[in-house]
């Protein structure tokens, strides 16, 4: 869990880090349920973001990008997610003023610009949610792969984010 600043000799390049967070469900039991799995680290109960940080001081603001269902906490959402059917997903794109504090692990420098790359990277990407063939994990895989020619970033973080 490295959310330290990468070392300041490759920093005409872009940090790539990738985070986990609770998966989002219906509230009540279902939600109190995904946070208790991931505080107790359960690796298939994680939604997976790529994180990147810009590397002009000047710009303080993290692009997030990350890939879920349209309507997370909806119930049918949860009954396709159980029985691996498709359903439509989406590819959000945000900021953030600060890397997060936990499950949070650098992994690498951008190969270029990094939001032209994510761009390009998101104009391919099937929005066909379907949990465990096209999921969060795939998405971060890939984009990972394109920022930073790392491949399968996810199985080297494992240890890390099931802790």
């Amino acid at each position: 869990m490295d959310v330290s600043s990468p070392l300041s000799s490759s920093s005409s390049k872009e940090a790539v880090y990738v985070a986990a967070v609770p998966l989002r469900a219906a509230r009540g039991p279902p939600q109190m349920a995904m946070s208790i799995a991931y505080n107790l680290g359960q690796w298939d109960l994680q939604h997976f973001l790529v994180l990147i940080k810009p590397s002009n001081p000047s710009l303080s603001e993290i692009l997030v990008f990350d890939f879920q269902p349209k309507d997370p906490e909806d119930i049918f959402a949860a009954v396709a997610v159980l029985s691996q059917r498709k359903l439509p997903g989406v590819i959000l794109e945000r900021k953030i003023s600060r890397l997060p504090r936990t499950r949070c692990s650098f992994v690498g420098f951008s190969n270029g610009n990094s939001a032209e790359i994510a761009n390009k990277f998101n104009e391919n990407w099937s929005t066909d949610l379907i949990v465990g063939k096209n999921d969060c994990r795939h998405y971060t895989n890939g984009l990972v792969h394109c920022l930073t020619g790392k491949e399968d970033i996810l199985e080297s973080l494992k240890a890390t984010f099931s802790k």
